[in-house]
Order: C-alpha cells, then sequence, then structure tokens
C-alpha cells in the first residue's frame, strides 16, 4: 500500500515507486486524501489495483475547533483505513508524507502492517518525524537508510549536460508562485532579445494575469498553467528558475538542468530552502531567498559556466531509488 500526497511533490514520489512496482510485476494500492492533488494524479489510475480517497485535512497549521475537528476526522479516517487494509491483506505500507499519508501510516504503526517512510525533504515533516521509530525503515536523500531519491526514469532517459543557453523555463509548480511569474515577466524581454527562447509555468491561479501581461507587451512565450507531460519542456530547457520542493529539485537534478531556486518562503521548517542548499553547497545549483532575488542575480547565474553545474548535478542522483524501494516493500 502506498500513501501520502496533498502536493505533486509528495505524489510524484508515489507515482515513481508505483511505475518500479509494476515494472517487477506487481499492482499495489493506493490511499490518500480527497483533499488536495491526490484524486487528480491517481483516481482510476492503472497504476493500483484499488485507491481509497479518504475526508481528511491537514492538522498541523489549524488552531481551536478547526485543529478539533482536523484531528476527529483523521480519527475516523484511521478506523476506515485500517479496515480496508485488513480487507485488502496489506502486507506492507510506504508512507512518503503529507496530510494524506496520516491515516493509513498510523494504522501500519499501530500494528496493521510494517511501516517503510520516505522523507523528500532535508528537513522532516512533522508526520515523517513522529512516525520514524515505528518505521521498519527511513529512506532519504539526505540522512538515515539513503537511497536515490525515487525520481521517474523518464527524466534521466531524457537528461543531457547542459552547455549553451537557448531556452530558459521558469517553475513555480501546478499551484504558482507570484515571485517567479514576476520574475519571468521581467527578464523575457531581455531574453528574448538575446534570442533566447522562454517557456512559463504560472499555475492556474496566475495563469490569466500573466498571459495578459505578456500579451500586452507583445511578448511571445511559451505559456502555460499545468502540463501533465512538463517532463518534455525541461529536457528541451537549458536553464530553469523554479521553486525547491524537493521532487521538483530532484527531476531537475536528474535531468542535468542547472537551476536558480527560489524557496517557497512559507514552506514548513523552511525545508525549500534547505533542500536547494544541499544542492548549491555542492556547486549544483543556486538559491536565493524571495525577497533576495533581482533581474542581475538570475542573469549572473545564466551567463556562468553551466556544463560544469550541469555535470555536477549529475554526480549527485543516480536511477534506482524507486526500484531499491519497490524491492524493500516486495521482500517484507
Amino acid at each position: 500500500m502506498l500513501t501520502g500526497g496533498g502536493t505533486g511533490g509528495h505524489l510524484a514520489i508515489v507515482r515513481a515507486v508505483a511505475e518500479a512496482l509494476a515494472a517487477m510485476g506487481h499492482t499495489p494500492g493506493y490511499i490518500g486524501s480527497q483533499s488536495g492533488q491526490d484524486r487528480q494524479w491517481f483516481d482510476n489510475s492503472p497504476l493500483f489495483d484499488k485507491t481509497l480517497f479518504l475526508p481528511t485535512r491537514g492538522v498541523v497549521n489549524r488552531r481551536g475547533l478547526g485543529r478539533a475537528s482536523a484531528l476527529w476526522e483523521m480519527a475516523k479516517a484511521v478506523r476506515q483505513a485500517d479496515r480496508q487494509m485488513k480487507a485488502w491483506q496489506t502486507r506492507a505500507v510506504l508512507g512518503v508524507g503529507g496530510f494524506s499519508a496520516a491515516p493509513a501510516t498510523l494504522a501500519a504503526a499501530l500494528g496493521r502492517a510494517p511501516l517503510f517512510i520516505h522523507e523528500q525533504n532535508a528537513v522532516p515533516g512533522t508526520l515523517n518525524r513522529l512516525l520514524k521509530p515505528f518505521a521498519k525503515a527511513f529512506f532519504s536523500a539526505y540522512t538515515g537508510d539513503r537511497v536515490p531519491y525515487p525520481v521517474s526514469l523518464r527524466y534521466f532517459q531524457t537528461a543531457r549536460t547542459r552547455r549553451r543557453l537557448e531556452r530558459v523555463i521558469f517553475l513555480g509548480g501546478s499551484q504558482g508562485a507570484r515571485a517567479i511569474n514576476d520574475l519571468a515577466l521581467a527578464l523575457a524581454p531581455r531574453l528574448l532579445k538575446e534570442g533566447i527562447a522562454v517557456s512559463h509555468q504560472t499555475g492556474r491561479a496566475d495563469y490569466e494575469r500573466v498571459k495578459e501581461a505578456y500579451e500586452s507587451a507583445g511578448i511571445v512565450v511559451e505559456i502555460f498553467a499545468f502540463d501533465a507531460n512538463l517532463h518534455e519542456k525541461i529536457a528541451r530547457a537549458d536553464f530553469a528558475v523554479s521553486r525547491a520542493g524537493a521532487s521538483t529539485l530532484w527531476e531537475l537534478t536528474a535531468n542535468r538542468l542547472p537551476t536558480f531556486f527560489v524557496p517557497y518562503p512559507y514552506a514548513a521548517g523552511d525545508h525549500q530552502y534547505h533542500n536547494a542548499r544541499y544542492l548549491a553547497e555542492r556547486g549544483a545549483a543556486w538559491v536565493a531567498r524571495e525577497h533576495e532575488i533581482d533581474k542581475a542575480m538570475l542573469l549572473e547565474a545564466m551567463a556562468s559556466n553551466l556544463q560544469k553545474v550541469s555535470e555536477k548535478m549529475a554526480g549527485l542522483i543516480a536511477p534506482g531509488g524507486a526500484e531499491e524501494i519497490a524491492k524493500r516493500l516486495v521482500e517484507t
């Protein structure tokens, strides 16, 4: 049983491990939430033979009656997950974090099935930190039972060493990032004037505003809110400006795409900044906080030795993380 989600970062890990299990001839189940992006990713997915989406919400950032209500919903969801896991004869549970993981991982910790945890960030999330003592293995690209980050093979298959700057891609995630969108709007005229193409993922919420701004300025770029085949656009780019959610960070690393990370400033435990610092300290990325970033910083990074950075990225990740986790689950 694979569980966890809410955000694309968590769900990307679930998908990578499910794909690895499928290659081994196994079809897992999935337990997620009715909130977040879980259903969008996995409802009726051929990767899973059984799915369950529970009415859960995040607890950590709630207060008072809101927290009490969320905890009561969670308690009911744990009981429901436990019943379903018993009916489905669950042999092992992999939790990847996020509030979507709580029901199944708590049921596993209470004795329903062996629990495995994958922590995607350099700073562990609250749920994973609490359940770590109950886990049979705690996988991480940073500490503990270290495995390569479970990235879909498609990012390795299209990887290449970047040598020249011909296309920049701006990535704010499926939900968008206004700060990155504004940077793209400010830089696009300069980049296009120098013959550098621009791709821009705006996120759904900010798509119309950004689209109208480009049209008003008479600027033609590749603009989109969301793309299920984002890996193809990443493969065509030579430089990225991106948030630093763990899955996005390691996908870009697997593809060897030099990236300037602008972490989300309100991420729990400031984990996006620490994720990006891990690469930057190894000469494999750039990072600056949102209030520090400006056009000059980005242009300086774009003019640097991209080949050197791209080659550094290649040395930090290898295929096989998802396969190793899948193997451990099957052998339980």
